[in-house]
């Protein structure tokens, strides 16, 4: 499959991904100056509260190391894969529009998709990482759609309370993008349930919420991580992967500044997730598929 597209075009789909990155690193100082509220909110909460944000944070570590619960169904979304390519490129996108791109959780972990597009068939990982990349994009797309659509009713319900469900709000936050992360590493033929891969995921996470030294030094650590001679470096890394998480949740400041009212923070809570979710399941796109990119560019030469 993956022969069929010509070395021009992935040099093409590559620079768009340079050109990405570039803009990426642009950070406005107000985003910076937009933390502050959470540096002060971290004083002001309960410690009860905060005892179990702590938690959360904790349960991402176990990620790391074994998936924890937030692992997905590798065959929902090889079974999307499957449908995409089966229905063609133009006719998914029609139906996601047709249907508002509807869903909720409970619907992206277990796809059944339509019944005129469903297929029998499941892809295995290594089937997927041969799909051309057109069909690897759209996929991803339609199950960002549903990820952000379901993040922005989650932010509205938390928002209900203001400040009092928004420390509740961040964790599920943070298992959303780790979801959504995971199912970009599987629409571009790379496994979650490998620990190496878990490791690419949270970088992708530090990516997301870094400032632009941040994202420098991350987009330097993974060029080097498909090298094998290289890759030990980027694991040694991690060990501070509690910082990592703690500057993700911190980088929410302005975003998350009115969900502070309440009644307001609907709104305001609604979208911010639906721009969080959108934004790390951009990031986990743009850097999976450089990768599968370079590997077949490789494999050319």
């Amino acid at each position: 499959m993956s022969n069929l597209e010509s070395k021009q075009h992935l040099e093409s789909q590559l620079e768009t991904i340079l050109k990405w990155e570039k803009e990426q690193k642009d950070v406005f100082f107000w985003e910076k100056i937009g933390r502050i509220p959470f540096m002060l909110l971290d004083r002001l909460t309960p410690k009860i509260v905060r005892d179990k944000v702590g938690e959360a944070l904790n349960e991402v570590g176990s990620f790391i190391q074994s998936g924890g619960k937030y692992l997905v169904s590798k065959k929902s979304v090889m079974k999307v894969l499957a449908e995409t390519e089966a229905r063609g490129i133009r006719g998914l996108k029609d139906s996601l529009e047709a249907e508002g791109v509807a869903g909720n959780e409970e619907e992206i972990d277990n796809e059944k998709g339509s019944p005129e597009g469903e297929v029998d068939e499941v892809l295995t990982l290594d089937e997927a990482s041969k799909l051309p990349i057109d069909v690897m994009d759209t996929a991803a797309d339609g199950i960002t759609a549903k990820r952000v659509k379901f993040a922005a009713a989650q932010g509205a319900a938390t928002g209900i309370g203001g400040i009092f469900t928004i420390a509740a709000d961040i964790p599920l936050v943070l298992g959303q993008s780790l979801k959504v992360l995971q199912e970009m590493a599987l629409c571009y033929g790379y496994d979650p349930y490998d620990p190496r891969e878990r490791v690419f995921i949270v970088k992708c996470l530090q990516f997301s919420s870094a400032d632009i030294v941040g994202k420098k030094a991350v987009l330097e650590e993974l060029a080097a991580f498909d090298d094998e001679q290289n890759s030990d470096q980027v694991f040694s890394q991690l060990q501070g992967w509690r910082e990592v998480v703690t500057s993700y949740t911190d980088s929410f400041g302005m975003k998350k500044l009115f969900q502070l009212i309440p009644i307001a923070g609907i709104v305001f809570g609604s979208i911010s997730n639906k721009g969080t979710i959108g934004d790390v399941a951009e990031t986990g796109k743009m850097l999976y598929k450089k990768r599968r990119i370079n590997q077949r560019l490789r494999n050319m030469e």
